[in-house]
């Protein structure tokens, strides 16, 4: 870079966001897509998290990275923040509870209102921060004390701005509704009532979205099935542009925590009327389809409906019926027990298809919290999928993509479900951790989900299959929604959309309203809806980096701008959907850091199930919860991490840990306010011994195969041991490779000595060697002592 075009780029004013960090420093996220802007904590104190600024860069920091000058606050979005009110030498001040805002909010005595020191409260701004004052507000809410029941749900709506008060006009049109389904209701409609259509939901379920029913047919001249199903029909209550509509575009999804949910619509609408609830009449979508033996959709048809649930089964009361039709359970549902049947045959055959396409399906642990009255974790427990789950599963797959060709067949908009191939960089990390861990199959550089399942089931039976499935999961692409149609590669679809779950997500909704206004004859058009906010646009900046480009169509202005509404669309209700996977996710790490400080100093077996360059992430074995080892935790060793292999190193010493890796480790601490859990590793007096017995002998092997090794992997392995920027890593969410650290010693040798896995023993060969050394010592002692035994019988007879 010569130096005129140097100075240009320093003077060049550059807008973006801000994004804070706990520690005080921050970044801009640039709007034009380039890297993030560093901003020192001076810099921070006029500004706030979410600020939209206006930046020059003026120099790089200590790490390399672009570091700015706010030249300009051109919006700041943040009205209101959330804390807990305290008092400091009779000053009273409201501490961020979201840490990423780093100044404390000053709080005038006649500011406070009612509110008690301790209290968690919701602080409007009424001065801005500057370089030498901190921002000023008042208390406008007042939420109660911090260990009060459900305080960690009242934190997150309000913390990640979630919706969770209805508009008066949305709560007075949800009265008007009637309470049950009218004659009027049922004009038009296919009477399906005498149908035995039925639901499967989990046993806490109190919204059902779908109904089911499957029997024998004849596809062609074939067995084959009739496989209905119905979903709730929002859209005939949920009028396009009414009040109802706007407070569920403002959700755009429900989201779900332990013990509570924030419905995308009001309770009347949500867990009534629109609630295929058992014994009552229900107007629905209907998705009727026949499927071949080969589990193919032959054919389909869409059509409104009003139907009447002749039952409400649990998944684990069908697994049970399916694995023994003269069962209990079997005996009290006996009337349904062929429909249960019919419905496993052709799940059977979806399924057959499915292996067909190479659809991806891994097997991860999911893990349910169990609360208790007072909203405390009472235990965690995995979430066993049965034969229902999978059942209901393939039946909905099977519906969501006919309502995709319909819309796409008939050449209206709408939102698709699209999830792209995996990046570059992600099948090279993939590549890399699956030949370090001798796996003979890999991943083609335009790959194929049966490629990804292929790696899945050849490595089911593994001890480590957990964690190459968690692996194989983390290099897949998150899926979003657009009007562009792209497939969806991990289920191996060429369109793909969402139609069976109106009542909590908004993108259903409107796929009900373009199929209806298709079977109409007429073009559905959306409503009015608000310009994308902030998600969204951060949102499209990641997405318009994505693998597969949209494919271009010439379109006229008025198709053009149509197009637009419906990318806004997509955009916000992906948005929402990830702000609402945030707030459930804040909720659990809450409610575990809450259930881990009545565990401090106790000690418990686990695996590693992640590795950065600051430490290792352990998932204790009986709980399902995670805490990081920090790197300063795993001795005086320099450890490097190795991107290929998920492992950090020891230089000296050779030992290993690596996505895995099992270990005992003790309960450290607990920060509630940060969510985060600190283990430190527990060794017993045999790895003790190990440490010390093979310091010198595996150091020396560790730095020989440094000076050589896998030439590939000698940029991957980077040093890892500067605790303090191991810290700015992890909070910053920047995992991965890191040129951070204090330096290695000897990082500049280029010999060439014995491959990597001969010099790195991990801790069960590490135990072996010693448990090895220690029978030959004792056999050496035994040997010896024998020997001196004839001596000392030989010593009297030479004497005499």
């Amino acid at each position: 870079m010569n130096l005129r075009t140097k100075t240009a780029n320093l003077s060049k004013e550059i807008e973006g966001t801000v994004q804070g960090h706990r520690d005080g420093h921050g970044f801009v996220l640039r709007d034009d897509g380039e890297g993030d802007i560093f901003l020192p904590p001076n810099e921070m104190r006029a500004v706030l998290h979410k600020d939209q600024v206006r930046v020059r860069i003026v120099g790089q920091d200590r790490r390399g990275r672009p570091e700015g000058h706010v030249l300009e606050i051109v919006e700041r979005p943040t009205k209101t923040l959330i804390g807990r009110l305290l008092q400091e030498s009779g000053v009273w001040l409201v501490a961020p509870e979201d840490k990423r805002y780093g100044q404390d909010v000053l709080v005038p005595g006649t500011g406070i209102g009612t509110a008690k020191a301790g209290q968690v409260v919701v602080v409007e701004l009424t001065e801005a921060p500057a370089l030498f004052g901190q921002p000023v507000g008042r208390v406008i809410e007042v939420l109660g004390e911090v260990d009060d029941p459900g305080m960690e749900i009242e934190i997150a709506v309000r913390k990640y701005g979630v919706p969770h008060i209805f508009s008066d006009a949305c709560l007075a049109e949800a009265k008007a509704l009637p309470d049950k389904v009218r004659a009027a209701d049922r004009k038009n409609r296919v009477d399906l009532r005498d149908v035995p259509l039925v639901t499967i939901d989990g046993e806490d379920a109190r919204d059902f979205d779908d109904a089911v029913y499957c029997e024998p047919a004849k596809v062609g001249r074939s067995k084959g099935w009739r496989l209905l199903v119905a979903i709730a029909d929002v859209s005939h209550y949920v009028q396009n542009g009414n009040a109802i509509d706007i407070d569920a575009y403002d959700r755009a999804t429900s989201v779900y925590f332990p013990r509570r949910v924030i419905p995308m619509l009001p309770e009347k609408l949500s867990n009534g009327l629109c609630s295929l609830n058992p014994a009552v009449d229900r107007l629905c979508m209907v998705c009727d389809m026949l499927v071949n033996s080969k589990g193919e959709v032959q054919a389909y048809q869409f059509y409104p409906a009003v139907m009447h649930s002749h039952a409400r089964f649990t998944y684990t009361e069908v697994a049970a019926i399916l694995s023994n039709t003269r069962g209990p359970e079997a005996a009290q549902r006996k009337e349904r027990v062929q429909d249960l049947l019919n419905l496993h045959d052709v799940y059977r055959a979806l399924l057959q298809a499915r292996q067909a396409r190479g659809a991806v399906d891994f097997d991860t642990v999911e893990t349910q919290i169990v609360c208790d009255d007072n909203g405390r974790i009472e235990k965690i427990i995995p979430r066993t999928r049965n034969d229902a789950h999978r059942l209901i599963e393939e039946a909905m797959l099977a519906a969501n993509v006919c309502s995709a060709d319909f819309i796409e067949e008939n050449g209206q908009n709408g939102l698709f479900r699209v999830h792209d191939r995996p990046s570059a960089e992600k099948i090279d990390i993939l590549r890399g951790y699956l030949k370090a861990l001798g796996v003979g199959l890999s991943v083609s550089d335009t790959p194929h989900p049966r490629e990804f399942q292929a790696i899945a089931d050849a490595t089911k039976d593994r001890p480590d299959s957990q964690q190459i499935h968690t692996m194989l999961l983390r290099s897949m692409m998150q899926a979003f929604y657009t009007p562009e149609n792209n497939g969806h590669f991990g289920l191996a679809f060429e369109a793909y959309t969402h139609f069976t779950s109106p009542i909590r997500r908004y993108p259903d909704l409107l796929v009900h309203r373009v199929i209806k206004s298709i079977l109409a004859g007429s073009h559905y058009r959306l409503p009015t809806l608000p310009t994308p906010g902030e998600a969204q646009a951060k949102l499209a900046k990641r997405l318009a980096s994505r693998v597969t480009e949209p494919k271009q169509k010439s379109r006229s202005r008025a198709a053009l701008a149509e197009l637009q509404g419906w990318e806004a669309a997509g955009l916000h209700c992906s948005a929402n959907e990830r702000r609402a996977d945030e707030a459930s996710r804040d909720v659990e790490a809450w409610l575990k850091c809450k259930y881990m400080r009545d565990h401090l100093g106790e000690e418990f077996a686990g695996t590693v199930s992640s590795v950065t360059t600051f430490g290792i992430f352990v998932t204790l074995d009986a709980m399902y919860v995670e805490g990081l080892v920090h790197i300063t935790e795993l001795g005086g060793d320099y450890f490097r991490f190795d991107e290929h292999r998920q492992e950090l190193r020891g230089e000296r010493t050779g030992i290993r840990y690596t996505i895995g890796t099992r270990m005992r480790v003790q309960v450290s601490r607990v920060d509630l306010d940060g969510r985060k859990i600190d283990f430190r590793i527990v060794h017993d007096e045999e790895e003790m011994v190990l440490r010390n017995a093979t310091r010198s002998r595996a150091g020396k092997r560790a730095r020989r195969e440094t000076v050589g090794g896998d030439d590939n992997n000698e940029e991957a392995a980077a040093p890892a041991r500067a605790p303090a920027e191991a810290t700015d890593n992890w909070n910053h969410g920047k995992s991965g490779h890191s040129g951070s650290g204090k330096p290695a010693r000897r990082d500049n040798r280029n010999a060439h000595q014995a491959p990597r896995e001969a010099a790195a023993p991990d801790m069960q060969d590490l135990r072996a060697s010693v448990q090895q050394a220690a029978v030959a010592k004792q056999g050496k002692a035994t040997a010896k002592a024998v020997k001196n035994s004839r001596a000392s019988k030989r010593k009297p007879r030479s004497g005499r």
